[in-house]
């Protein structure tokens, strides 16, 4: 079963979050999400300073296998990427919690976060898919 951390949130579409500040929070794909891609070659990083809705499309991360869609798990505005990913996409496959995160935003609404799952919920979701 793939490792899911019990400090963060989570959404169905297999993003992380961490809060790292008030309204401020890391986003990343879970490792579950990592594996089923294989090895990941190349990531789109959204722009800073971008405002997105709920659930938009925000980058891309492809692998050897597919290209999977990134979605922001929170209205916001990106604040910050991990451009560390630009020349070592692979980050994401070592260490999907830690050096693999992808952005941070800044969210609009705090009521964005009743959408999300807790640890327990999305280890349920993911069981039936392992």
């Amino acid at each position: 079963m793939s490792y899911v951390p019990d400090n963060l949130s989570y959404t169905a579409s297999h993003e992380w979050l961490e809060k790292i500040a008030d309204g401020r929070y890391r986003v990343g794909i879970t490792e579950f999400a990592q594996e089923q891609l294989g090895d990941i070659v190349f990531v789109e990083l959204p722009e800073t300073d971008e405002a997105y809705a709920q659930e938009d499309e925000c980058g891309v991360v492809e692998s050897v296998k597919t290209a999977s869609d990134l979605y922001a798990p929170l209205g916001g505005t990106i604040v910050e990427v991990n451009e560390a990913l630009e020349d070592n996409p692979e980050l994401i496959n070592d260490s999907p919690y830690d050096d693999g995160w992808i952005f941070v935003m800044e969210i609009d609404d705090d009521s964005d976060l009743d959408s999300l799952l807790n640890p327990e919920d999305y280890r349920n979701s993911i069981e039936d898919e392992e």
